[in-house]
């Protein structure tokens, strides 16, 4: 009998750990909680099939809204270390291996920056890191590579409080602007009720062209457009639910946007009725960030935007907790 060599099971398997990581991403509009498990399998590329969410809990703070004269208020303040402590209460429940709290605009912008950060940091025992424009635009890239493989173009993150365009060249994200306007510092400072009127809807549009302009974003002219963030994945609910029978989008063109603003155009109420059943928590933001949206569509001179699952959290996952390669699935 011819006797084979045996090998051990050890070497023949990849030790895989599996481990719960929690990021709270304080942003201009949301507060948002996400408890990941992760498959760590040593030296092998971060994959999106490695990544479960388990929680993914969201709080709408508007914290945009409580920035006045351009400083965050005590108000403001108090409910950021409210909500927080919510979500690290919430996050003990899952044995994390570590909790990061990261910033963007709202607290990157505002003119008492140290001061409020420090004052939450102080109200719930914990550092927050504070992302830069180019920060959050390259972990936002490096969080979509997670799902699948980018072409040339350009990446759009929407936010509360800014818009980041990333040139995306040869697989490499290249260039980045911020354009500091988002869907509810658009709603903050330019609506006056719950709903824009047709004048409010221009001033929108035209004040997010001038801030595109001065910041020489007309240079991210691209044909492809790949979008992260709630209100574009808001914008493809609503159109499929509004102007097609339910049907799910993972794509904007710009006839969609058009679409939902001229129905809007044509009688708001009923609009917002009906929105309120796909997008409850964004109805006063919701038509801010479509217009956005549609500036985007005109200045990049683009013909479609993928939507991408993952962004800025699952960037920061990767790079900042993981510090691990990335792959893709194809």
């Amino acid at each position: 009998m011819k006797k084979f060599d045996t090998v051990p099971l050890s070497a023949t398997k990849r030790k895989t750990i599996m481990a719960h990581y929690g990021i709270i991403d304080f942003g201009s509009n949301t507060i948002r909680l996400c408890i990941y498990s992760v498959e760590c399998t040593p030296r092998k590329p971060l994959q999106k099939k490695d990544i479960d969410i388990l929680l993914n809990y969201k709080v709408m703070a508007g914290l945009a809204a409580h920035i006045k004269d351009g400083a965050m208020t005590n108000a403001g303040i108090k409910k950021a270390i409210k909500t927080i402590n919510a979500h690290l209460r919430r996050a003990s429940h899952f044995s994390c291996e570590r909790i990061d709290i990261f910033a963007t605009a709202v607290l990157r912008n505002c003119t008492n920056s140290r001061e409020a950060t420090a004052a939450i940091e102080a109200g719930i025992d914990k550092r927050i890191t504070i992302l830069s424009n180019e920060e959050e635009a390259h972990l936002g890239y490096l969080g979509a590579c997670l799902d699948r493989s980018l072409g040339n173009g350009t990446m759009v993150d929407i936010g509360g409080g800014s818009t980041e365009l990333t040139h995306i060249y040869d697989g490499l994200d290249l260039d980045k602007v911020s354009i500091p306007q988002g869907s509810l510092s658009s709603f903050a400072n330019y609506v006056q009720g719950l709903l824009p009127s047709s004048k409010e809807v221009e001033s929108i549009a035209k004040h997010f062209r001038a801030l595109a302009s001065k910041e020489g974003a007309n240079v991210y002219a691209a044909s492809q457009l790949y979008g992260i963030g709630g209100s574009i994945r808001s914008a493809a609910k609503v159109y499929g639910d509004l102007c097609n029978d339910g049907e799910r989008y993972e794509y904007l063109l710009p006839e969609h946007l058009d679409a939902i603003l001229s129905l809007y155009n044509k009688d708001p109420e009923a609009f917002a009725r009906q929105a309120l059943h796909t997008v409850p928590d964004r109805i006063h933001t919701f038509i801010p960030g479509c217009i956005i949206i549609r500036e985007i569509f005109s200045l990049c001179k683009a013909e479609r935007l993928d939507i991408l699952k993952f962004g800025v959290r699952e960037g920061y996952l990767a790079e900042r907790v993981l510090v691990k390669p990335i792959g893709n699935n194809e």
